[in-house]
């Protein structure tokens, strides 16, 4: 059985040990040895049943040791993985039990599921993706650590570039592109294709000006 240990303590990875004892209930599949974080202090407040082990900088990876990205930036996540990887890590891919998943869904390394998210039949989701409780409609692509926060709804053959973030309660219409490195606002409404790097929010979404 793998040691798995959560990359990130804040709320998102107090969250991800939730899922991950659930797993466990159903099958014990890892055994928990805690958290990495370079605040060795996020802990300090919050009730929790594990504590941080190390930090991210200074963790030496094991062949005994999977681990779990509990972290909700794209540009943060991307910069961690590769670091781990650097130091010969693997990463777990972690769907709860809940989670729908379509057998001819194709999904990469470290996707992160949470409770009622669902990737319908023949959509695409690249590595270190990150799903909280969304439906992905079929003939759907997503890029890598892409972010796609609760309550969204991303319907059927939309394009998602990598490096995105789609804040909660986001609407995407059929067809619809969205750009690398795009960030969709909170409750957005998108209704047509969003540019490499923009910034949209509203309903319809509209194109936030650079600062």
């Amino acid at each position: 059985m793998k040691k798995m240990i959560i990359v990130g303590a804040g709320g998102f990875g107090r969250e991800l040990l939730w899922w991950i004892k659930d797993i466990n209930k159903v099958n014990k599949t890892w055994e928990i040895l805690g958290f990495i974080d370079d605040d060795i202090h996020a802990l300090d407040k919050y009730e929790c049943d594990y504590d941080i082990i190390g930090t991210i900088s200074d963790w030496q990876p094991k062949d005994d040791e999977v681990f779990a990205l509990a972290i909700g930036s794209p540009a943060t996540k991307r910069i961690i993985v590769e670091k781990l990887k650097a130091k010969g890590a693997s990463f777990a891919t972690i769907i709860h039990p809940t989670a729908a998943l379509s057998e001819f869904a194709k999904v990469g390394e470290g996707l992160i599921m949470f409770p009622h998210s669902k990737i319908s039949c023949n959509s695409v989701v690249g590595d270190f993706v990150t799903l909280l409780a969304t439906p992905i409609g079929h003939d759907n692509v997503i890029g890598d650590y892409t972010v796609i926060s609760g309550g969204c709804n991303i319907v059927r053959n939309v394009q998602i570039g990598h490096d995105v973030f789609i804040a909660a309660g986001v609407c995407i219409a059929q067809d619809v592109h969205i750009g690398n490195n795009a960030y969709l606002g909170l409750g957005s409404v998108v209704l047509k294709d969003v540019p490499d790097g923009a910034t949209v929010f509203g309903n319809p979404a509209r194109v936030l000006p650079t600062k």
